[in-house]
Parts: C-alpha cells; sequence; structure tokens
C-alpha cells in the first residue's frame, strides 16, 4: 500500500471517525472503500465513445411542445419547480 496524507473538515474526520467505530474498523479502511466505490462508479467509457453516444440519440424523443427552441428557460423552470 502507498500511505498518503488527506486534509478532512473537521465534521467530516468526526463522521468518518463515528462510521469506523460503527462498523468495527480503521479510518483508513473506510477511506480506502469510498475510493474504491468512486473509482468503481466512475464511466468507463471513453470521451469520444460518450460522444458518439449523445449524438446517435439527438432527436430520438419528442416532447410534444412544437415551441421548444423559443420557451426551453420557461420549459426548465417548470421541470425544476422554479
Amino acid at each position: 500500500m502507498i500511505r498518503t496524507q488527506i486534509q478532512l473538515t473537521e465534521a467530516q474526520a468526526k463522521t468518518i471517525k463515528k462510521v469506523a467505530m460503527e462498523k468495527g474498523t480503521s479510518v483508513a479502511e473506510i477511506i480506502r472503500r469510498a475510493v474504491e466505490n468512486m473509482v468503481q462508479s466512475s464511466p468507463k467509457m471513453s470521451t469520444q465513445e460518450r460522444i458518439s453516444r449523445a449524438i446517435e440519440i439527438a432527436g430520438k424523443f419528442r416532447s410534444g411542445k412544437r415551441n421548444i427552441s423559443r420557451k426551453h428557460d420557461e420549459y426548465l423552470r417548470e421541470a425544476y419547480g422554479q
């Protein structure tokens, strides 16, 4: 294993210590698991593949609205409840 240093806020350190105690493990192990979860959930496809997939899907769905280009801000406000 490689030793490294990180800086946490007081709240983060307190929370991690509490989780470690509850799980009966070390703070380091909690941090390793969190890093592993983040690495495993990160996108595995290349940027070019993501771009290609986004371009491929463009225009395949219909909103049922005829004036999206003029009223897109209004529709977004409605969708996000603002």
